[in-house]
């Protein structure tokens, strides 16, 4: 009887439709949004559970630094603006000691170059030979100074090996790259000295363009000539 009544073609049940009366309130809800909508629900109900359980448990006397480093705006946490945490005089020290760093830096990496050409600049300058020859014709002389030329530019030769070249082109390239590094470093002291002498008391304004001796496309400022006592 199972097979016989399993044989029979039986009509899908589908879920209504929203009736026509009632399609200016939306779509109707289906159950797999109920499902979805119950399923946020608790979760939200939960977590809400689970917090209520921590605060409860919280200990009393437990303390972080963020409870003074933060406040309470809207329910929500946010830092506190710290903009005025030092003085005036603490943040010129600590500039001043940034500028030192970076001079530091500056002054080793012109080192570096210094070394690097000097080396590279020995390898490609080879001492002229002292000796002196004699030919007994043109033709030996014309031998003589071919063979001098070889030995004086082994490269034009084939005879300097592939793996010196290689050193000695990744040399320049480290060479051409630490130029540029000491190039950015003297804007960025020279952009840390000019923000730590505005900084300081006293008037001062910036000059137009119209107003500059020698143009630059850097900012140039004049202070108020002071009376000192």
């Amino acid at each position: 009887m199972s097979s016989l009544r399993n044989a029979v073609p039986r009509p899908a049940h589908k879920e209504r439709p929203q009736p026509s009366s009632r399609k200016k309130f939306g779509v109707l809800e289906k159950h797999k949004d109920y499902v979805e909508r119950a399923k946020a629900f608790h979760t939200k109900q939960e977590t809400l559970r689970k917090l209520r359980e921590k605060a409860a448990n919280r200990n009393e006397d437990e303390f972080y630094f963020k409870m003074i480093k933060s406040k309470t705006v809207g329910g929500v946490h946010r830092p506190v603006n710290e903009d005025n945490k030092y003085t005036q005089e603490e943040l010129i020290l600590m500039k001043t000691q940034d500028m030192g760093y970076v001079l530091q830096v500056l002054q080793s990496e012109k080192k570096k170059v210094e070394s690097l050409s000097a080396t590279l600049h020995s390898t490609g300058n080879k001492p002229a030979n002292s000796h002196v020859y004699f030919a007994e014709d043109r033709e030996e002389a014309k031998e003589l100074k071919l063979e001098h030329s070889k030995r004086e530019n082994p490269s034009a030769s084939g005879d300097v090996p592939a793996s010196i070249k290689r050193k000695t082109e990744r040399s320049y390239k480290e060479l051409e790259a630490r130029k540029a590094r000491v190039s950015q470093l003297e804007k960025i002291y020279m952009d840390m000295a000019l923000t730590k002498e505005l900084q300081k008391n006293g008037r001062k304004r910036k000059l137009r363009p119209d107003e500059i001796v020698n143009p630059t496309n850097r900012p140039v400022y004049k202070w108020r000539a002071e009376r000192k006592r």
